[in-house]
């Protein structure tokens, strides 16, 4: 659902069971190790197959388009697996409200800083675009990203709010 359409979606998510978090904890403690392994797999069996992917990449003209394709599902697919997980600060901080304010104020800064940084020659250009996932945001809502990251002079862009908030860095808009 895009943001724009629907304002009501821009509240902060309710408070977890906390009975639900350490169990989801307990799991992510066994299952993130795995998973981690599994990532580490996943990256070896690219590693061969782009060795084989260079002798064939001369030959067609839609092949390392489709092997780059690939490459992202397999790894998107293993990122999956861990997206259930939670983090001993979710678990500690689960509906503590100026917790989530930090983070969101923490994460928004970050990317300001990075965005506003000045244009070194031979390097590449700072981001002009970001998201900031609903994990930072949680307890606060997008709402309260919106509102600092306006104030720091980033501009909105469509999203889905129940992802992510993504932001324009406004000052990439106007000349160097």
């Amino acid at each position: 659902m895009d943001v724009y359409e629907d304002p009501v979606t821009w509240t902060a998510r309710p408070a977890r069971p906390q009975w639900q978090l350490a169990l989801r904890f307990a799991g992510s403690v066994v299952w993130f190790p795995v998973v981690c392994v599994l990532w580490a797999a996943v990256m070896a069996a690219i590693l061969v197959l782009s060795l084989l992917a260079d002798a064939i990449t001369p030959f067609s003209t839609t092949f390392e388009t489709r092997f780059l394709k690939a490459t992202d599902r397999m790894l998107g697919g293993v990122a999956r697996l861990a997206s259930w997980c939670v983090t001993w600060p979710e678990l500690r901080h689960e509906g503590d409200v100026d917790h989530y304010k930090a983070r969101v104020d923490k994460a928004v800064a970050k990317w300001t800083a990075r965005a506003s940084a000045p244009i070194e020659p031979k390097k590449p250009r700072p981001p002009v675009e970001c998201a900031i996932p609903l994990r930072v945001y949680r307890g606060v809502g997008g709402w309260y990203v919106a509102e600092v990251a306006l104030a720091q002079g980033w501009e909105l862009r469509p999203t889905d709010e129940n992802k992510e908030v993504r932001l324009w860095w406004a000052a990439a808009s106007r000349g160097d």
